[in-house]
């Protein structure tokens, strides 16, 4: 048996509770590729909070607790003034609502690219403050010595290959990658550069499909799309977006619900009720006993 912490819906606090170890390992997401084929696809979602956690839980083999948190919770202009602090707080929460996915936690800009010590020292606390079971950093050939110094320390990586949102002011925005020869080739060396490294799996996002079919078909890891083929071996969207949080998505993205039309329904008639006098009415209120 293992502690975790399961979410009491009816009161939204986090309580410790004995849980059968159910989680999935990362050998287990690795098998699921197996002579270079994945069956039944992988599917990965972000998710920030333990609430989220907790509904994406059951239907995912990975959550990714991405550094998109800066746009997506913290209305920053990019992932790059995130910092080790954001990451390991909200890894630890999504850790605390989850018992069955994958936990992976982004390596925020500027907390691994010195060197692979200073990565070790970032992924370790990554680790040891939220409890998940894998980190994720940007970067092909450039980071593959980083990845193998991680690796053989007992730290397991995803990588993260093509469009690389922590490198936009490089690479001049966030237009998807391979549209040249050489860019071409140069994902498909970054992909093999960091599964020979000892990623387990990595991101390919933002290339073309060809290239995406490519990379999946070139190494043995698990390779996870984003605005890349569904030829790849799983897919990972960021939930806010596929759930229709935004009125702006990227081209990739899949709208399977239009949730911000529900809460501005929501707090439409909450506000009409509170400026009526409406709310609260007798159901909310508390009364003198009898």
């Amino acid at each position: 048996m293992s502690t975790t912490y399961k979410l009491d819906t009816s009161t939204s606090r986090a309580n410790p509770t004995p849980q059968p170890l159910k989680r999935l390992t990362v050998p287990a997401i690795q098998r699921r590729k197996f002579e270079g084929k994945t069956e039944e696809p992988l599917v990965m979602l972000t998710a920030y909070t333990a609430r989220t956690a907790q509904l994406l839980d059951t239907h995912c083999d990975m959550l990714l607790v991405g550094d998109s948190l800066g746009q997506v919770i913290y209305g920053l202009p990019s992932t790059l003034p995130v910092t080790l602090d954001m990451m390991c707080n909200h890894g630890a929460a999504v850790v605390r609502g989850s018992y069955h996915s994958l936990v992976i936690v982004d390596m925020p800009f500027g907390s691994y690219e010195k060197s692979p010590e200073q990565a070790f020292e970032s992924a370790s606390r990554i680790m040891a403050e939220t409890g998940c079971a894998a980190v994720k950093l940007e970067g092909g050939q450039s980071m593959a010595s980083t990845i193998s110094f991680l690796s053989q320390r007992g730290i397991p990586v995803m990588a993260h290959i093509g469009l690389t949102p922590q490198a936009v002011n490089a690479l001049g925005g966030y237009a998807a990658r391979g549209r040249s020869q050489e860019e071409h080739e140069k994902i498909l060396a970054d992909a093999k550069a960091v599964a020979d490294a000892g990623a387990f799996a990595m991101v390919a996002e933002g290339v073309l499909e060809p290239i995406a079919i490519s990379v999946t078909k070139s190494v043995d890891v698990p390779v996870i799309g984003i605005g890349a083929s569904p030829q790849c071996d799983g897919q990972v969207l960021v939930t806010e977006d596929m759930l229709g949080m935004f009125d702006r998505t990227a081209r990739f993205v899949k709208r399977y619900y239009n949730i911000s039309e529900n809460i501005e329904q929501a707090v439409t008639k909450y506000a009409e009720e509170v400026r009526s006098r409406s709310f609260p009415g007798p159901d909310q209120l508390y009364q003198p006993k009898k």
